[in-house]
């Protein structure tokens, strides 16, 4: 691995230590293809401190300016965000962010609903078990590659019953488009990609939105890149990928994890894996180890801000 003082656009990953928006200065106008991220809800978490809900968007604003810049008018912008609760009052963090990317001129192709089944158990209102990726494109020429996440039609032996094509199969032969509301496990204790990170993205999540809105070679960048889940879904499936975390342990735990997949030792929930169902445990697929080859030789550790 090398260690580099300020941004390589010759590597193959760029793993940032500290504020994102010093790493997004030093990266070139619309150089990445997508921006997928989860940053912090604004509730106290070790990694944050609670602001003012006006502050946090104003700090939000910042960093979306920067994402906007930097990303190619066929790319698109994913921000997965859930709620930012105040006193047992939840405020819709995407309806307050929303405004933000709008003025900016973005347009919004989907609101995509991540469903799971486990979280926090609420006592006075109905316990929370989704939220929103906010999918943006910079552009109406953008890339969709939907062929490449279909999944399996839940009749696939569905016919035509009139008509000309009377007997024939009536479902896509590659699968059904996934639609907008995707249910895919959270990380939780038991969950075979948990680390120390309290709100950890699952990579399968990042997969479907690396998979369908990239070509192989393009850029993937996470401002708040956490434990690196969404370096491992862009490597993993030959893309580039750049991503700043401030908490300097999460990036020693997402070099550790991309070390894993080099080697391919790293276990991840397979995205053909469907929901458990007890009534039916033979469905289950085991965990995937994965691996994207020998890269670390391309892979750059920026330990000090670029200026």
């Amino acid at each position: 691995m090398k260690v580099a003082e300020q941004f390589d656009p010759a590597s193959s990953a760029v793993m940032f230590t500290g504020d994102c928006l010093d790493l997004l200065r030093s990266i070139p106008n619309e150089f990445v293809k997508l921006v997928v991220t989860s940053p912090p809800y604004n509730l106290g978490k070790p990694y944050e401190s609670r602001l003012d809900l006006g502050e946090y968007l104003e700090q939000q604003r910042q960093v979306i300016e920067q994402c906007v810049r930097v990303t190619s008018k066929r790319g698109s912008i994913c921000w997965q965000v859930g709620n930012f609760v105040d006193n047992g009052e939840i405020v819709p963090l995407d309806l307050k962010l929303y405004p933000i990317f709008e003025g900016l001129g973005l347009r919004l192709r989907n609101r995509i609903v991540w469903h799971f089944g486990h979280g926090l158990h609420a006592s006075k209102r109905f316990s929370g078990r989704y939220e929103v990726v906010l999918w943006f494109t910079r552009s109406s020429d953008y890339t969709f590659n939907l062929d490449a996440v279909r999944i399996p039609p839940k009749y696939p032996n569905k016919k035509h019953f009139k008509g000309p094509k009377a007997g024939q199969l009536s479902c896509n032969p590659l699968g059904k488009n996934p639609t907008d509301v995707w249910e895919i496990p959270n990380v939780k204790a038991n969950h075979v990609e948990k680390t120390a990170h309290p709100c950890q993205f699952p990579v399968e999540l990042v997969e479907r939105l690396v998979l369908s809105l990239t070509d192989a070679s393009d850029w993937v960048l996470d401002p708040f890149m956490g434990v690196g889940s969404t370096a491992i879904a862009a490597l993993i499936h030959g893309r580039r990928t750049i991503g700043a975390e401030i908490s300097s342990d999460y990036v020693r735990t997402a070099m550790r994890r991309i070390t894993q997949a080099e080697h391919g030792l790293l276990r991840i929930r397979p995205m053909e894996r469907a929901v458990y169902d007890p009534a039916e445990p033979s469905k289950s697929v085991p965990p995937r180890y994965v691996s994207f080859g020998n890269q670390l030789e391309q892979l750059k550790l920026l330990e000090r801000g670029p200026g």
